[in-house]
């Protein structure tokens, strides 16, 4: 489902965002939103390996995507063990909040924009194996079944 803005910067938004941080490193993972955690809200948290910079982005919205295009191997927590390729742009803007409540505008290439959009079509009510052909996307489903009958 879509979640809805945000609309309060305070001690309540600061909260839920160190609860998605602590529940991506426990994960493990490297990017992750409200709705994860069952809670409609437009919040992500993302934390690429080897940077030691936790990035958060409150209401964000891709306002421009690149015509170019990249593969990337994408998983989720909510699916743990399972990636696949998926195509996405090589590069886009998107004007997010900060817990303050300043707007931004941003430009993200390479893992930061996977996740970027990775996570904002989460928020927008599409789970990333939407973004795989009906065979893949059976074949992802498959192998997340079989792994978890045999854990």
């Amino acid at each position: 489902m879509p979640a809805a803005e945000v609309l309060a910067f305070d001690a309540e938004t600061r909260a839920l965002a160190d609860d998605l941080r602590d529940t991506m490193r426990a994960a493990p993972g490297i990017g992750i939103t409200a709705p994860h955690l069952g809670i409609l809200k437009r919040l992500v948290v993302i934390e690429l390996p080897d940077e030691a910079i936790v990035r958060i982005y409150v209401n964000p919205r891709i306002v421009w995507m690149a015509e170019e295009t990249r593969e990337h191997a994408e998983g989720s927590v909510s699916m743990p063990g399972v990636t696949e390729t998926v195509e996405r742009p090589a590069r886009v803007r998107l004007r997010y909040h900060d817990l303050d409540g300043v707007e931004h505008e941003e430009e993200a290439e390479g893992l930061l924009g996977v996740c970027l959009q990775h996570e904002i079509d989460q928020l927008d009510g599409i789970f990333w194996i939407q973004r795989l052909s009906r065979l893949r996307r059976e074949r992802v489903v498959k192998r997340f079944g079989k792994m978890t009958k045999a854990a």
